[in-house]
Parts: structure tokens; C-alpha cells; sequence
């Protein structure tokens, strides 16, 4: 299956009720009148996608409206999303000068974060790049043992400290194991932070500096998860993040169980982060690299 086949499997719900909406505008009124545009309009922004983008796009049709008979609504649509997510484009993950990598995953509790630190590391070590894995959600047990047993399902080891441990130690002592064994990526699991609660953000930095005591300049990705169905409400997650993380690239999850996939262009749109990965299923190798082309095409319902 194509990279382009799996964003239309796993957007299935988004594009089919935004293609449906737009097939049924133009039916109705194929000239674009202000009412059919106002429609239009409505259609874009109940994906999610964002206000600022639906409107370029319905400026852009009623201009080529005004143009020529007939116009290609999807073609317009689809060419904006892709320049909006093209802008915040920047898919691959960023490599240290000298192995390990440090990867830090964030987000709030029930994002899908710690599924996605075994997705991200089984897709590594398919790449043929040894992993190894921190468990630093210290505040619950069973997220401890979950990480592991992603660990042996992904043939990748675990540093994991006692239930109520340090998580800020158990990440440098993480990332030294990580050094002497000379793996190439290290990705940390941390424990689902509320973007409200300012203590458990400073935590956060707490780890980054602890992380940069082992080695200047760690993590190389903070990446923040987001869970798609959560629509609008991902963006003010990812803006409390960026400001108080310098998050450098998002994954969003669940996005086949949700029909407001424009979320995703949205962020882009707002914050300039580029989307790293996306999350189309519950099997491990479902987490797929982000791909701006394929991913408009796949909104809009394309064949």
C-alpha cells in the first residue's frame, strides 16, 4: 500500500464528509454564488482546518468564479492545504552530530504518546538504527510496565526507574546508558502533562535540563503528540507546549477516528511546526512519516 493509499484509509472520515459537503455545493449551486461560498466556507472550518485557511480558500474560488465557468474546487483546496503544510514542512528527524539522538516525547494524558514512542522506535529499528527507550512517566506504574512491554515487542531495551522516581534521573541515567552503549537514538517516554498545570511543565524542563547535562544540546527533537479527535482543543495544547518546550515537530494520532483531520493544517498554520509523523491505525507500523502532497490529496477525498 502507497504512503498516499494509507492518508486515504486513515482520513476516510475527514474526506468523506468534506467531499460529500463540497460535491453538494457545487450541485446545487454551480455558479458559487455568496450563499454557496458561505456554505463552502462552513464546510472547511467544521474539519478543523482553521478559520484563516478556510477563507483563503474561498477567496481563491470566488476569484477564479469570476474568472471562468467552471471551477475546480478541490483543486484549489488541496493546492492551498499543501502550501500551508509545505511551509511548516521539514519531516525528517533531526540527527545529533554524534550518536545518540535524543528524542522527547510530550503531550497530555491520553494522546497516545507512549504507543507512539513504540511506533517511532519500531519504524527506527526497521531503518536498521538501534534504539533505546527511557521510561519517565514515573507517575504511574502501569505506564511503566506498558513501555516495556512495547520494549520486548519492539526488540528494544528499557532504562525504567521505580514507580514515584525521579524522572528527571531516570533520564540521565538514560541517556548516559545510551552514550556508553552507543546506541543511535534514545527516545524518552514522559508522563502525560496538562498544558494547564504550570509544576508539571516546569518538570518538563527540569528533564531537558538534565538530558543537556549528559550531552550539550540534548534533546534533538521534542516532539509533541496530539490526539487528532480532539479538533480545535490540540491547538491550544501545542501553543502552551511550543512556548514553554520549544517544541521542534508534532505527531498527531488517531486521525482515522475522527472527521476534523483539517486540525493538522491549522497548527501548521498557526504555530510553523512541522508535522513528523501521523498516526492512521493501532498496529505498530501504523505511525506514517508526514508527507504534505499526500496528505492534502487524501483530505479532499482524491482517487
Amino acid at each position: 500500500m502507497s504512503l498516499f493509499q494509507k492518508f486515504k484509509a486513515g482520513l476516510q472520515k475527514t474526506s468523506s464528509k468534506l467531499a460529500t459537503e463540497i460535491k453538494r455545493i457545487i450541485t446545487r449551486a454551480p455558479k458559487l454564488d455568496a450563499d454557496a461560498l458561505d456554505e463552502l466556507e462552513a464546510a472547511l472550518i467544521a474539519t478543523d482546518i482553521g478559520v484563516a485557511t478556510a477563507m483563503r480558500i474561498v477567496e481563491q474560488t470566488k476569484a477564479a468564479a469570476a474568472r471562468q465557468r467552471e471551477v475546480d474546487v478541490f483543486a484549489i483546496a488541496r493546492a492551498e492545504i499543501e502550501r500551508e503544510l509545505g511551509e511548516a514542512a521539514a519531516a525528517t528527524l533531526a540527527r545529533a552530530g554524534r550518536p545518540p539522538t535524543v528524542i522527547l516525547m510530550a503531550g497530555v494524558n491520553g494522546t497516545g504518546k507512549t504507543t507512539s514512542t513504540a511506533k517511532l522506535a519500531h519504524r527506527l529499528k526497521s531503518e536498521g538504527q538501534s534504539v533505546l527507550l527511557a521510561a519517565c512517566d514515573t507517575f504511574r506504574a502501569a505506564a511503566i510496565e506498558q513501555l516495556k512491554i512495547w520494549g520486548q515487542r519492539t526488540g528494544c531495551e528499557v532504562i525504567a526507574g521505580q514507580y514515584g522516581a525521579d524522572s528527571a534521573a531516570v533520564a540521565f541515567d538514560a541517556l548516559s546508558a545510551a552514550v556508553n552503549r552507543r546506541v543511535d537514538y534514545l527516545i524518552v517516554d514522559t508522563a502525560g502533562r496538562l498544558h494547564t498545570k504550570k509544576n508539571l511543565m516546569e518538570e518538563m524542563k527540569k528533564m531537558h535540563r538534565s538530558l543537556q547535562k549528559v550531552v550539550p544540546g540534548a534533546p534533538q527533537e521534542t516532539l509533541l503528540v496530539l490526539d487528532g479527535t480532539t479538533g480545535i482543543n490540540a491547538l491550544a495544547q501545542a501553543r502552551e507546549f511550543h512556548q514553554a518546550l520549544g517544541v521542534t515537530g508534532l505527531i498527531v494520532t488517531k486521525l482515522d477516528g475522527t472527521a476534523k483531520g483539517g486540525i493538522v493544517v491549522a497548527i501548521a498554520h498557526e504555530l510553523k511546526l512541522p508535522v513528523k509523523f501521523i498516526g492512521l491505525g493501532e498496529q505498530v507500523d501504523d505511525l506514517q512519516p508526514f508527507d504534505p502532497k499526500s496528505f492534502a490529496a487524501a483530505l479532499l477525498g482524491a482517487e
